[in-house]
């Protein structure tokens, strides 16, 4: 007879190395939901029947929603480096120990954020019927003749940023340590050699995600210059759509182009962001043996 010999079977229990994914379903539900309410957006445009789609596509192009598109751009850059500029010098007048400096910037910024941008606007494309005329002594000029739809938007858009990007810069500059200013004025650095040299190459990293934040936002304020009939990208389609009533069609193109200007904001912001970043980095180690001196 013969005995019988046990075989050993294959432990079913986990290492304890082995992770168990679970299983959310909470997260598949509500990714599947809003995946589906996409589609159904999509589609319900797609495919509705007072849309020219046609219409949308002849106007992409078109000659004159193409020099909005540029006036647009342009009065992003001109704003938002008049209300950089600007707001770096507030920001620092409200650093100063100067109590004069610290109450005017304060006051400027208070003022400046508690009327709405529209207003101000409009506030500098009507300044003729407060201001007539500009200039010194004979040398006089109308004020319609210098304060013109473009003018009046920059200076509207731009002196209103100035006080969001005081702000900006402000926090940047909090942001560096005391002790390395106090270390740069033992050096003999002056004040603007510290500020140009320690202190704002350092509080970039912080300063320029909002600001890039900013220039999206302006990009998208410039339509508010539509009303004043500055000719930008919105100012354009308006014109075009009330000579052919097609309306969505041309507020879909106007879309169209604001989200391809947005688009290249947000790559060139990632870009900055990441060249901006070193000093969060951790420092590399060097490949090079250290060969140590005899002495």
């Amino acid at each position: 007879m013969t005995g019988s010999r046990t075989v050993p079977v294959a432990s079913k229990r986990r290492t304890p190395t082995e992770v168990v994914k679970l299983k959310r379903w909470g997260r598949v539900i509500g990714g599947a939901a809003a995946a589906a309410l996409v589609v159904v957006i999509i589609m319900m445009f797609a495919t509705s029947r007072n849309v020219d789609w046609p219409v949308v596509f002849d106007y992409i192009g078109n000659a004159a929603i193409l020099s909005g598109v540029v006036v647009t751009v342009e009065l992003t850059v001109l704003a938002m480096v008049l209300g950089t500029v600007l707001g770096t010098v507030i920001a620092i007048m409200r650093l100063s120990q100067n109590p004069v400096l610290r109450w005017i910037s304060s006051t400027y910024v208070w003022f400046v954020r508690s009327i709405p941008q529209l207003v101000q606007i409009l506030f500098w494309y009507n300044i003729a019927l407060f201001v007539p005329t500009l200039g010194l002594g004979p040398w006089l000029t109308p004020t319609n003749a210098v304060i013109t739809p473009i003018v009046a938007a920059t200076l509207g858009l731009g002196l209103n940023e100035a006080a969001y990007m005081s702000e900006v810069v402000r926090a940047g500059i909090l942001s560096i340590d005391k002790g390395q200013r106090e270390a740069a004025a033992s050096l003999g650095y002056r004040p603007a050699q510290l500020m140009r040299h320690i202190v704002l190459p350092q509080a970039m990293r912080v300063i320029i995600p909002p600001s890039s934040n900013e220039v999206i936002g302006m990009l998208k304020a410039t339509s508010l210059v539509s009303v004043i009939g500055a000719a930008d990208l919105l100012t354009r389609a308006q014109s075009i759509s009330s000579s052919n009533f097609k309306i969505i069609e041309l507020l879909f193109v106007a879309s169209l182009w604001y989200i391809v200007a947005t688009t290249v904001a947000s790559i060139g912001q990632h870009y900055l962001e990441k060249k901006y970043s070193w000093s969060s980095r951790p420092m590399r180690r060097s490949s090079r043996p250290v060969v140590e001196e005899q002495v």
